[in-house]
C-alpha cells in the first residue's frame, strides 16, 4: 500500500523495533532478517528506544546487496522540541542506523504541535532537514487526540502515528477517517493495546479491515513474527469467532485502564506505574504466576510509597487518574495474594 501523500510503498504490515531493546543483538538480527525475507520492508524505532536503532542496523549489516538501503523504509524519531534537540538527534541516528538519510523522520509525542516559524525552532529544523535530502518525508506521533487532529489540519506533516485498535473508541475512528480525507498515512501504535489484547489474528483481522492504516506490531520473539507472517499469508477476515471475541474484550477492558505507554514515568518514589497500573488487568488475562514471584510482590509494595504527588497524572496522555488505578490495583493485588480472589 502507499503511505499516504509520502508515495512511500509500503507492505501493509509494519515491524515495531520497539521491543527489540529486550532481545540481544543476534536475536534481534534473526527476526529483522525473517521479517524482511518475508516482505516487511517498514521498520519504526526512535532515539529514545535505547539500541533499537543499532540493533536494525546490526541486522541489516550496515546495507549492502544482501540488504540494499532502497529496499528498506525506516522510520526513526526525535523527542526534540527544538532546533538544537533535533539537530543532535539526528546525527546519532544516521550514526546508529548506518545510513545518511532517514525516509521518515517522526517528531515523538511531543506536548504542542510544532509549526512554521511558531518560535520553537522544531518544524523549522525538521524542514531544513527535509530541504537538505537527510530526511524523505516528516511525521508527527502522538497519543492525544487534540494534538494528532491539529497535526492533520496543519497541513505540515505526512504521517501520523498514533494508537488505534479494537479497543478504541470514536475518537480515534474520527482520525483514522480524518487522515484519510487529508491522505496523511496512519500508522497505528499500540495494535495489541500494549500487550492486554489477548488475540493477535483478531487484533490483525480487524485492523486489516482499514485500508489506509498501516500497524506496527511490536515484535521482540521470533514466535510473535511467525503470528503475524502466518497472517499476512492466510489474510484472516472478520468472522463471527472474531467478532464474539472483540466483543468480550470490548467488555472487560472498558472504562479507564492503562495502555502501558511509560510517559508517566519517571516516578519520583521509583514506582513502575506502567506495570503495576494494570497488575490486574495482566493477571487475569495471562497466567498469573509470572505476576505473583517475590520480585512482582516488591514492585507492588512500592505502591505503598506513593505520594500522590500527581506528576504522573499530568504527563500521562489518557489523563488517568494513576494514584487511584494503583490503589485499586494493588487492594486487587492483595487479595489475589491472600487467595480472598482465585485467579487461573
Amino acid at each position: 500500500m502507499i503511505l499516504g501523500k509520502t508515495g512511500l510503498k509500503v507492505e501493509k504490515n509494519g515491524f515495531g523495533a520497539l521491543p527489540i531493546q529486550r532481545a540481544s543483538f543476534d536475536e534481534s538480527a534473526e527476526i529483522v532478517r525473517k521479517a524482511y525475507a518475508n516482505g516487511i520492508n517498514f521498520y519504526d524505532t526512535a532515539r529514545a528506544y535505547t539500541d533499537s536503532e543499532e540493533k536494525l542496523n546490526y541486522a541489516f549489516k550496515g546495507f549492502n546487496d544482501e540488504f540494499p538501503r532502497e529496499s528498506v523504509i525506516i522510520a526513526t524519531k526525535t523527542q526534540g522540541t527544538d532546533r538544537k534537540t533535533i539537530e543532535k538527534d539526528i546525527e546519532t541516528s544516521l550514526d546508529n542506523l548506518g545510513t545518511d538519510y532517514i525516509d521518515l523522520y517522526q517528531i515523538h509525542n511531543p506536548p504542542f504541535c510544532p509549526t512554521e516559524g511558531d518560535g520553537s525552532g522544531a518544524y523549522d529544523a525538521l524542514f531544513d532537514l527535509y530541504d537538505e535530502g537527510t530526511i524523505r518525508h516528516i511525521g508527527f506521533t502522538s497519543h492525544k487526540a487534540e494534538l494528532a487532529e491539529e497535526a492533520i489540519h496543519s497541513g505540515l506533516y505526512e504521517t501520523i502515528q498514533f494508537p488505534f485498535s479494537y479497543l478504541t473508541g470514536e475518537k480515534e475512528l474520527a482520525i483514522v477517517e480524518l487522515a484519510r480525507a487529508n491522505n496523511i498515512g496512519f500508522i497505528a501504535m499500540k495494535a495489541m493495546s500494549g500487550g492486554l489484547i489477548r488475540s493477535s489474528k483478531a487484533a490483525y483481522s480487524y485492523i486489516n479491515h482499514f485500508d489506509n492504516v498501516v500497524p506496527i506490531w511490536g515484535i521482540q520473539r521470533m514466535s510473535e513474527l511467525d503470528e503475524f507472517l502466518s497472517y499476512m499469508k492466510t489474510n484472516p477476515q472478520l468472522d463471527d469467532e472474531l467478532e464474539k471475541i472483540i466483543r468480550k474484550e470490548r467488555e472487560e477492558l472498558q472504562g479507564d485502564f492503562c495502555r502501558g505507554c511509560g510517559y508517566c514515568m519517571p516516578c519520583p518514589q521509583d514506582i513502575e506505574i506502567f506495570q503495576c497500573a494494570r497488575m490486574s488487568l495482566w493477571i487475569r488475562r495471562f497466567p498469573s504466576a509470572p505476576s505473583l514471584t517475590p520480585e512482582s510482590q516488591e514492585k507492588m509494595k512500592k505502591i505503598e510509597d506513593c505520594t500522590e504527588c500527581r506528576q504522573c497524572v499530568s504527563r500521562c496522555p489518557y489523563e488517568l487518574d494513576i494514584p487511584e488505578l494503583l490503589k485499586k490495583n494493588y487492594e486487587d493485588y492483595k487479595k489475589i495474594l491472600s487467595g480472598e480472589i482465585k485467579v487461573d
